[in-house]
């Protein structure tokens, strides 16, 4: 980590004060902290080490980067160093207003806006030029030109995700960029292998032919790779990977592959899809619509382009971005979507319009939000999948769907370790089932559901006896016995053992016989 300059401003008064009075970086105002409480997403430190006059707040981050909160839900990086980030600030005491500028804007208008608003700013401080040249000097730092400081600062943000994406650490949403700068899509950081993979099976390469068909992350990415990006002399490798992404059982990737090896239209192939179909009843079900044997070409090509169109297309940013942060989890780019999936996440909640269905906007598509939860749960972000699942749970019909919403969420705060709120939230599960005010809860306690409901309930129990509260345990101990006692044999099964070891916890705990 360089942050000599850093250590040369805590030790001495005379360019610290220089550095807060003219380059409004201010080491005071750290231990005011930032104007509200905040984490990075990733879960990495970071350390308040000056502020500004406008509320803003530098931050050191755990590899010595500099990143920058202002008071408006703004954050981004300035520096890969604290001394490069302070050759910003000194060298651009105007950067606030230099974040969308870049180097492609050209050396002759970059030199012309950062003149400009230097004179601004002499007009205003006569004596800043005099600190400028002092404060380089007595920090050791280079005089750079106004177009490599541009550099510096324009290479620095798009640095700023996915690694140091900035929360609220109350309602967990993110803070915007502090640039516009244009960033990658999602899809070309998780596609990128996949046309790697691609291009070595196009090549015949035998060795890389085993290795990417027998990985079903690598194939399912060489599929989508291969979705984008047609040929027609692909069709005898997208036999392979089809035959091969029967292992996987039912996946969108293996529905993706037998469109593209039927929109080939070879009638020859139609024994091949026949049998990918039997393969389990899921796939049966999926590839439902296959013409039967004996179909001419024209109804073969008629039937994938019809599902390839419904399901599929040949515009990377046409697919869900689910499709794109589950390949990325797949491939251990986590935190990638972890940012794409909490920029989502915030757009449904600035804007729950955007869960309209088109074919009837009185009602919400909520399956998007349940989606989040889940994949936000995968990427280990518990808080922020409890964030999801919380307003799944308000959007839920009836009394069935909100009481597996809530379960879902009290599991949620319960590995949070928000017992409290967990013990709300099946107290609430509890006031459905006494009262769902609709009918799609007459036979719960025949089926799997009531199971679910009781081991929820056991399982918090638990939590509160190991959290050393045997007072909350047990009052949740009655309740769950009273949902088993309601429950049909069947669905109770084993549910008993699991009872009677509950007990035998919370007696431990409570000093009960």
């Amino acid at each position: 980590m360089t942050d000599h300059a850093l250590q040369r401003l805590r030790q001495d008064p005379r360019p610290a004060e220089l550095a807060a009075l003219h380059f409004d970086f201010d080491l005071s105002r750290a231990a005011h902290g930032h104007v509200e409480p905040v984490r990075l997403a990733s879960g990495g430190p970071i350390e308040v080490v000056a502020g500004s006059g406008a509320g803003g707040t530098y931050f050191v981050c755990a590899d010595g980067s500099m990143l920058y909160a202002d008071s408006e839900g703004g954050a981004g990086i300035i520096g890969s160093t604290v001394d490069e980030a302070l050759e910003v600030v000194i060298g651009l005491p105007c950067w606030f207003d230099c974040v969308n500028l870049s180097p492609r804007d050209g050396e002759q208008a970059v030199l012309a806006r950062v003149a400009e608003l230097e004179a601004e700013l002499r007009a205003d401080d006569a004596g800043f030029d005099a600190a400028r040249t002092e404060l380089r000097a007595t920090l050791g730092l280079a005089e750079r030109s106004p177009l490599r400081l541009v550099t510096l600062l324009h290479t620095a943000l798009l640095r700023t995700e996915p690694d140091f994406l900035l929360l609220t650490e109350e309602e967990g949403g993110a803070y915007r960029l502090l640039d516009e700068h244009p960033r990658p899509p999602l899809w070309e950081p998780v596609l990128a292998r996949g046309r790697a993979d691609l291009a070595l099976l196009r090549a015949g390469d035998r060795t890389a032919w085993d290795a990417v068909a027998g990985d079903p992350v690598r194939r399912r990415l060489a599929l989508r790779a291969a979705q984008f990006d047609r040929r027609d002399g692909d069709l005898e490798l997208l036999r392979q990977l089809l035959r091969r992404e029967t292992e996987s059982s039912m996946t969108d990737e293996l529905r993706l592959a037998a469109v593209l090896v039927g929109r080939h239209g070879d009638v020859t192939d139609l024994p091949l899809l026949h049998e990918v179909r039997e393969t389990d009843f899921d796939t049966h079900c999926g590839l439902s619509e296959i013409p039967e044997p004996g179909a001419g070409s024209a109804e073969l090509s008629r039937w994938a382009e019809e599902l390839d169109d419904a399901m599929f297309g040949t515009d990377p940013a046409d697919e869900p971005l689910a499709t794109w942060t589950e390949l990325a989890l797949d491939q251990g780019l986590t935190e990638l979507a972890r940012v794409a999936l909490i920029r989502a996440l915030d757009e449904i909640f600035l804007d729950q319009s955007t869960l309209r269905r088109p074919d009837d906007p009185t009602r919400l598509e909520t399956s998007r939000i349940n989606w989040l939860a889940h994949d936000l749960e995968r990427t280990g972000d518990l808080p922020q999948a409890l964030r999801a699942q919380r307003l799944y749970a308000t959007l839920q019909d009836t009394a069935w769907d909100r009481i597996s919403a809530l379960l879902d969420q009290a599991r949620l705060e319960r590995a949070c370790g928000q017992l409290p709120l967990a013990r709300t939230t099946l107290a609430s599960v509890r006031a459905l089932l006494a009262d769902p005010g609709d009918d799609s809860l007459r036979h719960w306690t025949r089926v799997n559901f009531g199971r679910f409901i009781a081991e929820e309930h056991y399982a918090l129990t638990r939590a509160l006896a190991d959290a050393g509260l045997p007072r909350e345990a047990r009052a949740l101990l009655t309740a769950a016995d009273a949902i088993l006692g309601e429950l049909s044999e069947n669905p109770a099964e084993g549910l008993r053992e699991l009872a009677g070891k509950t007990a035998e916890r919370v007696g431990d705990v409570g000093g009960l016989s």
